[in-house]
């Protein structure tokens, strides 16, 4: 109900509008959500306008079309009750479109399996019947339909195959068989689409743990190992190892109508690894499931004020910088010159704002001009391997440091937020991540790290210790992988969700 009001009063509000399409009667999938958001970044779409768009494009299949045009008309309805309608009846509409699914009780796999072969052929009747209704009608995209729904009707036909292959009949090999079979019967466009479908990875990783996995066609179960259990032990069907497990297969196998295609054409990638940086890194630490929301699906989220101002300090003391800047005036020159751009209003916290940057701007100019150190690089941009991840960013300066006979070099990031104490970053990513960077990259082997914090003239040291490239490195790794095999699952806590700006459409938001 929530996201549906959000959504009416500003079609910009990009996680409400998720929240309603992930929904029912929607449903929409997450890769076809993936596609839609990247159609609408593309063409400069709210996303709402950006589904309209989506409905008409070829790379959106059937279903999803299906489903995006429910949308349309809900939120059309929607609309006319908002502005027409009393209280109660606007609520009827709303609720009656954000009604959830209630979800039987589990069953086996092979019991799935059939129900999912029951709701496929549903889905591809009705398919026909709506295509057959376009093949007169002048489409350019007639062709790519009609291509999406033989492969779904192939795939109707290997999960009947399934449901009747005899007992003890492996899995994998009578996969591999029926794919073979009805490839030879696909023109070059039906195999393409058959064969990126993850159906197949799905329905092994399912049955495969399964109770039923020995016979997807009887509900017999086929149990390996004692023939008896021990005396006065439960027996194999009351043991809740076994009820978990049942649970866990059949909730494997409802992926097959959630999600049948994967995120990975989505996922930021460099080669055959992850493509990072140190706040992607932070982000997926702090919560995979934001990462997820910000950096695979990309949903827009608006700039608060403080952000805004925040990126206007760091631009000011970047164009600075790489003008060769010298004196105060040009440094509050700029901030005049980027603070009208920055589109702030003439409003009593944007005047506070403002007064305190120019604050803060001057005890900068000054501590820079009293330092020994001699500041040598700005925003300076590194790139640079770990493992198959390719890691790249920027510093946003580097200073070298008189330190006895040799040269050391001290890496400062910006920051306008509070100041943190060095015991708060003993377990710092970013600072550790770019020393790694600074070797890696720069090949400079001595460096110090510290934050310099513009608004309260504070620069804070972080402490590396002998093992944080060690330590960074495994990280880079662990996150990488992660990513890779599209692990997002929530991992709530207070400190993260309360600054999440993806509470609306998270999961984890509603218990």
């Amino acid at each position: 109900m929530l996201a549906w009001m959000r959504l009416l009063v500003d079609p910009h509000d990009a996680a409400a509008v998720v929240r309603v399409l992930a929904r029912p009667p929607i449903k929409l999938r997450q890769v076809d959500l993936a596609r839609v958001i990247q159609l609408a970044r593309r063409r400069k779409l709210d996303l709402v306008s950006g589904l309209a768009a989506a409905s008409e494009s070829p790379q959106v299949p059937p279903e999803a079309r299906e489903r995006i045009q429910r949308f349309v008309e809900l939120h059309r309805a929607a609309a006319a009750a908002l502005d027409t309608a009393r209280p109660d009846l606007f609520a009827r509409v709303v609720l009656g479109a954000d009604a959830e699914e209630v979800d039987q009780a589990p069953r086996g796999p092979a019991e799935a399996l059939r129900e999912t072969l029951q709701i496929l052929r549903e889905e591809v009747l009705a398919g026909v019947a709506r295509l057959a209704g376009r093949l007169g009608e002048p489409r350019l995209d007639t062709d790519l339909d009609i291509s999406h729904e033989v492969v779904r009707y192939l795939e109707l036909l290997k999960l009947a195959a399934l449901v009747q292959r005899p007992a003890g009949q492996g899995l994998g090999d009578t996969i591999s068989d029926l794919n073979a079979r009805l490839l030879a019967a696909a023109t070059p466009l039906q195999r393409e689409i058959f064969q990126t479908s993850t159906l197949d990875q799905t329905l092994i990783s399912a049955l495969r743990d399964g109770p039923d996995e020995s016979s997807a066609s009887s509900p017999a179960r086929t149990v390996t190992g004692p023939a008896e259990p021990p005396v006065g032990g439960p027996t194999a069907m009351e043991g809740s190892d076994e009820d978990r497990a049942r649970a866990q297969a059949v909730d494997r196998l409802k992926i097959i109508r959630r999600e049948e295609s994967s995120l990975g054409p989505f996922l930021p990638r460099k080669g055959a690894g992850a493509a990072l940086s140190a706040s992607d890194i932070e982000t997926y630490l702090s919560c995979p499931l934001r990462y997820k929301f910000a950096r695979v699906l990309r949903i827009p989220t608006e700039q608060t004020l403080h952000q805004r101002f925040g990126i206007t300090v760091h631009q000011v003391l970047e164009r600075y910088h790489s003008e060769g800047g010298q004196t105060l005036a040009q440094m509050l020159s700029l901030l005049d010159a980027s603070w009208q751009k920055g589109g702030f209003r003439a409003g009593e916290r944007e005047r506070r704002l403002r007064e305190k940057a120019r604050v803060a701007l001057t005890r900068y100019h000054a501590r820079l001009n009293g330092q020994d150190a001699e500041p040598v690089w700005f925003e300076r941009q590194f790139a640079f391997q770990v493992g198959p991840h390719h890691l790249r960013g920027r510093v946003d300066r580097v200073d070298r440091l008189a330190s006895g006979t040799s040269e050391e070099y001290e890496l400062i990031d910006y920051k306008t937020s509070r100041p943190k104490t060095s015991t708060q970053l003993k377990d710092d990513v970013q600072l550790s991540l770019y020393a790694l960077a600074a070797r890696e990259a720069w090949q400079l082997e001595s460096s110090r790290q510290a934050y310099h914090y513009v608004l309260d003239d504070r620069k804070v040291p972080v402490p590396r210790g002998e093992r944080d490239a060690e330590s960074v490195r495994d990280t880079v790794l662990e996150v990488g992988e992660g990513i890779l095999a599209q692990e997002f699952e929530p991992t709530p806590s207070h400190a993260a969700c309360s600054m999440c700006d993806y509470r609306i459409v998270c999961p984890a938001a509603e218990k």
